[in-house]
């Protein structure tokens, strides 16, 4: 049963926001729509399926859809702590390894496939923060092969609202791309994250991005709006 609840969910919410992008994006207005759905295969392995509008680095809107896979070390007491509201299960290991395959379109664009790969550390800090650190290495083909290496750096804290627990963020995203042989972009982003029962998490940001790749220098403001969902098939 629960595979079937899997793909459905994924689907639907899938179409959903890219019905969603589609007809905000037809008014010139930035909106980064994404879901990801989280299956959860042991204590160490977790796979999840995304749909996503990817429109980084200074990319026209296009629809980026694949799998990836997770592997993460034991969780440590300390980031247990810090994230016990988090329903993202990856925050409470000090190191997580990824890897994963986007197929990614758009009309009337030449189709392109990338490979992911990611290694994200966690921090924890004084007074309940938790710093993130990803570095991650895309691989991509579209009328020949380019290459781009990204660091981000998020922090994080989880509030209380009454009984509701709200985890507010700031990030900060640097990319190096070979097809420029440099630094080009820079993301900057504050976000909020929205626990939602046992299974559900939303994620509302704000995304300024400065992409210096092509001249004039172009930037983009965008708000981004993400729903995650995390089943699991371990015994309990």
């Amino acid at each position: 049963m629960l595979p079937n609840r899997f793909w459905r969910a994924w689907l639907e919410i899938a179409l959903l926001l890219l019905a969603t992008s589609l007809a905000v994006n037809a008014q010139n207005v930035q909106f980064l729509p994404e879901t990801d759905v989280y299956l959860k295969l042991t204590p160490s392995w977790r796979t999840y399926l995304q749909a996503k509008n990817d429109q980084d680095a200074g990319a026209s809107p296009e629809l980026s859809i694949g799998p990836s896979v997770q592997r993460y070390v034991k969780p440590l007491l300390k980031l247990k702590n810090i994230t016990v509201f988090d329903l993202d299960d990856s925050k409470k290991r000090a190191l997580v390894l990824e890897a994963g395959y986007r197929y990614i379109t758009a009309p009337g664009a030449v189709a392109e496939n990338r490979l992911e790969t990611m290694a994200t550390s966690h921090f924890p800090m004084k007074v309940q923060f938790l710093i993130s650190d990803r570095n991650r290495a895309d691989l991509d083909w579209k009328n020949g092969f380019t290459w781009r290496y990204r660091n981000k750096l998020t922090i994080e804290r989880t509030f209380a609202a009454h009984s509701y627990h709200l985890i507010p963020y700031a990030a900060a995203e640097a990319y190096y791309e070979s097809q420029y042989a440099k630094w080009s972009t820079t993301d900057l982003y504050a976000g909020c994250l929205f626990p939602l029962g046992k299974y559900v998490q939303f994620d509302v940001y704000y995304r300024h991005e400065n992409n210096t790749g092509k001249a004039p220098n172009e930037q983009q403001n965008a708000i981004g709006l993400a729903a995650y969902f995390f089943f699991s098939v371990e015994h309990k």
